[in-house]
Parts: C-alpha cells; structure tokens; sequence
C-alpha cells in the first residue's frame, strides 16, 4: 500500500518502526482483526484504545510474536518478523498482572533477562541501579514483590522490561489492577520515562482519559477495525464517526440535515457550521460536544427549551434539556436551575458533520468525513 492509499497515516518527523500491512486473524471462526493496516513511529506513545473484543490486545500481540496473523505482514524497522519467535524481536511486554517471581528478589526480577542474554556481573548490577532509579524505586534491590504495593510492583515490572534496551514496549492495560490515584500518579509516570528513554511504547487500554491523557497517536478500534486514528486533540475534537464521537468523552450526537455548504439543520434549526463537501439537502449526524452548548435567553437561541436535570460535578454543572423533541447534554460552569426556560446555541466551528452510514457494514468499518 503506497502513502498515497486511504488507511495509512504519516508523520514526516519521526522514522516509520513498524508497518502492520493488511493483518486478518480469527479465533474460532469469528473474525478478530479485518485487512487491519497501521503505521508506528519511532519514540511514540500510541494508544490502541477501543471496548473489549475489538481487537487491540489481539494487535498488540501479533506485534508482540504472541499471535500469528491469519494473513498480512508484521514489518519492525524494515524487517519482515512476521514469524520471528517473540523473545527474537526487539521490544518488550508489560502486562496487567506484573508477572513477577515471587522466590526472587526485585533485584534477581530486574536481573532476569539479561542473565539469559549472559550479560556481565558489573553490566547487570550497573543496569539494575540505572533502572531503579528510572522508576524511583532506588534501594529496593533486595525486597520482595510481595512486600510491595500494586504501584511499586508495576514499576518493577516496567523495569524489568525496559532494561533489556527495547526499542519498543509493549503494554497490556497495564494500570487496570491499579485505584484511581495510583493509576493517574502512574500514567505521568509512563509519559515521563517514555520521554526519557526515548523509545516507542504501544499501550492498550479500553479508558477514554487514559488514552487521552498519555498518548501522542490514538488508534481508536471497533469491530476488528480502525475506526479514526490521530492525537488526542483530533480524535476527541473531530470524530469521524458517531461510535468515535460516543466512545470518546461525552457527546450529543444528533440526526440532521446537511442544507448546504456551511448550513446544517438540526431538530428544525438552521445552525451556521463550517463543513463543506456533503452535498444538499443530505442526511448527516452532527457532534456537539456537551461543554460546546451555550445556554442564553430563549429569544436569543437558535433553538428554545427547557432545563430537565442538574447535577453539579464540582468542577462543572452537567445539566440535560430537553429542546427540539431531544435531550441535550449540557457541561457548564453557569447554573440554569431545573425547569428554566433557555435558548441553545452553538459556535459554528464547534459543530461536527459526519456522514450517516448507510449499512451495519459500513457502521462496524466507519464512514469518513
């Protein structure tokens, strides 16, 4: 496939590492992973982020040596490794449940793979201190994982990964096990050592905010396939689907009728936007992010209607109104109490139009913009 095809996405400041070229794979029947193609660069953090049973583990594994495609290639740095035995390519796997021996030591944990690669004594005590201190873990060289708490022992596990010198690390939802404020403390942990290593890291999660939160390059999959991929502000900012719009962040996504370039009705109204290309009088769905809803007089919005529900989230008010026979979701620091009167409006860049698929078929594979 040439950069010229649709499906490939490129970054001209980073060197291509690894090509997924048209990967199908299924398990027991049932399709997994459908003419899937995916380009990663160097010293990334792309997230493959989708619900369960779409297909980004069996990816991260297929890259991994794990799993072997049905059909298609895995190229690493220009290599085909295809079917290059998992402990022969040049990455590594953090997973969900660390994975750590119990009978040995942090320090004999960190040690393990570099002694199967018969690396010196000095070389393997000098990289486990440079990782140690990578984690912040300094001085822990003789306890035993089961003295430590679950963030300590994901750290270690990371450690153990990357002191082997990957070029890539391969991480499998690798904060699930964790509370709340330890998963937030470890995901800026992550994009620290990302930055200071300098290698690429794959990571697989089914949360929004994490994905959000730590990545450079979001692939968001659905059904075996890629439904959009780019960087968080693009994906959360310009869905190109309704299931890319609804599954990251909250959304109002409503049936409507593309009038004319820039002209949108929505529930009856005309709303200015700033889309073009699809047509007159066409059946669209628009995006409108919940914070991107103003509320105003009734007279002065494009459509009127009525507060239904508040909820106060502490850091804004989530309000839903009912206006043009639908319920609006509405994120806003200002309070209209419950069964105020308002009128809605929408700055025209902050509505999305995506074409309205057609068929299932063309829902589970995702229609462009």
């Amino acid at each position: 496939m040439s950069p010229e095809e649709p499906g490939w996405r490129w970054d001209l400041n980073r060197k291509e590492l690894i090509r997924l070229e048209h990967i199908s794979k299924s398990f027991d029947g049932q399709m997994i992973l459908d003419d899937l193609n995916l380009v990663i660069h160097e010293n990334e953090f792309v997230t493959l982020l989708g619900p369960s049973g779409c297909g980004k583990t069996t990816t991260l594994r297929i890259i991994g040596g794990f799993e072997h495609p049905d059909s298609g290639r895995v190229i690493f740095d220009g290599e085909d490794i295809t079917n290059l035995a998992p402990n022969r390519r040049q990455l590594n796997t953090v997973f969900q449940k660390y994975a750590l021996f119990t009978h040995m030591d942090i320090a004999e944990n960190i040690a393990f793979g570099l002694k199967i690669q018969n690396k010196p004594e000095d070389y393997i005590n000098d990289k486990i201190r440079y990782a140690l201190k990578l984690v912040n873990l300094e001085g822990y060289e003789h306890r035993m994982p089961d003295s430590l708490s679950g963030g300590q022992q994901q750290r270690i596990a990371i450690a153990r990964a990357i002191v082997c010198e990957p070029k890539v690390l391969l991480l499998d939802e690798p904060l699930g096990a964790l509370d709340l404020k330890l998963r937030q403390e470890m995901q800026y942990e992550l994009i620290r050592l990302k930055n200071e290593l300098g290698i690429t890291f794959i990571y697989v999660t089914h949360d929004q905010e994490e994905a959000l939160t730590m990545s450079d390059h979001i692939v968001v999959m659905n059904q075996g396939y890629i439904q959009q991929e780019g960087s968080p502000e693009k994906i959360y900012n310009e869905p190109e689907n309704a299931f890319v719009a609804d599954f990251i962040g909250d959304s109002n996504i409503i049936p409507a009728t593309m009038v004319r370039d820039r002209l949108v009705r929505i529930l009856g109204a005309e709303f200015a936007c700033v889309d073009t290309g699809f047509g007159t009088e066409k059946p669209v769905d628009v995006v409108i992010r919940p914070e991107d809803v103003e509320l105003v007089k009734p007279e002065e919005g494009t459509l009127s209607g009525k507060v239904t529900e508040v909820i106060f989230k502490g850091v804004h008010y989530e309000m839903s109104v009912m206006a043009g026979g639908f319920e609006w979701l509405v994120h806003s620091t200002k309070l209209s109490e419950s069964g105020t009167d308002v009128g809605i409006r929408v700055d025209p860049f902050n509505i999305q139009v995506m074409n309205r698929p057609e068929s299932e078929d063309e829902e589970a594979i995702g229609v462009d913009v």
